[in-house]
């Protein structure tokens, strides 16, 4: 600043943006419209259309047992898309969750009844063969960068190919040896497909752990360094290693978390039954991902949350259910699926849009 003929001169101001026009990922918006923003309000809402909708086609959906039902086949989808959501938000897939479930299951099952040991024996290996398997998907998908739909489109083959031969060739059948009366197995049928009552109606056990799990995934995800990992490398994973994020470590624990969900839902199923069927599991891989996408995780990763996945895994409970309740046909259970996943990734859409302030 100088002084000339008793004026003083300044220099003059930078240009700056014209006034009342701000950037929308940095204006401050309403606290209404940011709340709407959120993809949880919308699987929300979706969650209680279905329920209300339900309530009113199948009326029997209104007694305590129906809604029981409804809640168990929501908890056995909502453990595993839980950790399916998580890596998503870490903007990777793994399409090997439906089938490593039943290899989970057979591990277990083969290994504590063809060598006769405590099934908490076979508990625990399977537990190992879960991780590993997700360790493996995610040293895979890190150390040559092909994508992860690849990567584990190889793994779901594989392990459906081994889950049936294996079976085959040690118990001479599809299926495996019923375990129901070896050491052990009143103890982990109680863990892991239990039940109890609450108000003369029969909850599984699974439901208690769905919303443990999804208490933990929330927390962990806003209240730790390593859900900012999770977002960071999701958002741009160059950018997140350039400030020091373990991008290869965030990656492989994420596939190990799908595998450890996949041992609990393996667990459940063969304490649930007594035995496991070698062939199945296919296909379940793609529900865990559309109750996550349902539940507001984009396809490119780095948004999402654990709430949302817990209504889209509702969702799909009631919807299954509910029809059965109807008496409507059960092959519309996929044209509901269809619907609501097209609904939900316009939703998405939309939320992603009002975040970033785009018109288009």
């Amino acid at each position: 600043m100088t002084s000339e003929g008793g004026r003083v001169v300044g220099t003059p101001p930078a240009p700056g943006p014209r006034s009342g026009r701000k950037d929308g990922r940095t204006a401050r918006r309403p606290p209404v419209p940011r709340l709407w923003a959120r993809p949880e309000v919308g699987v929300f809402l979706g969650a209680v259309a279905v329920l209300v909708f339900f309530l009113i086609a199948a009326p029997s959906v209104r007694q305590g047992g129906s809604m029981a039902t409804v809640l168990y086949q929501s908890s056995t989808i909502g453990i595993m898309a839980l950790p399916v959501a998580l890596l998503m938000i870490g903007g990777e897939f793994d399409l090997s969750s439906g089938v490593a479930v039943i290899t989970s299951a057979l591990t277990a099952s083969m290994l504590g009844y063809q060598l006769s040991l405590n099934v908490w024996t076979g508990v625990i290996a399977a537990l190992a063969v879960s991780l590993a398997i997700g360790a493996f998907n995610g040293w895979v998908v890190v150390r040559t960068g092909l994508p992860s739909f690849l990567v584990t489109l190889g793994t779901f083959l594989i392990l459906q190919g081994v889950n049936l031969a294996v079976t085959k060739l040690v118990t001479g059948n599809v299926a495996t040896d019923d375990i129901s009366d070896m050491d052990g197995f009143g103890q982990a049928k109680k863990i892991f497909a239990s039940s109890f009552g609450v108000g003369g109606v029969q909850v599984k056990i699974t439901v208690v752990w769905w919303l443990v799990y999804a208490a933990l995934a929330s927390w962990v995800l806003l209240r730790t360094r390593y859900g900012n990992w999770v977002f960071a490398v999701g958002g741009d994973q160059d950018s997140a290693r350039a400030v020091g994020v373990p991008v290869g470590f965030t990656k492989i624990t994420l596939f190990m978390l799908v595998g450890f969900g996949a041992w609990f839902v393996g667990m459940h199923n063969l304490f649930s039954f007594d035995t496991v069927q070698s062939g199945e599991g296919v296909g379940n891989e793609l529900i865990y991902i559309a109750a996550a996408v349902i539940g507001g995780c984009l396809l490119t990763g780095g948004q999402g949350s654990a709430i949302g996945p817990l209504f889209g895994a509702f969702m799909f409970g009631m919807v299954n259910q509910g029809i059965v309740y109807a008496g409507w046909n059960p092959d519309w259970f996929k044209a509901f699926l269809g619907v609501m996943l097209l609904g939900a990734v316009l939703i998405n859409l939309w939320v992603q849009r009002t975040a970033t302030g785009g018109n288009r």
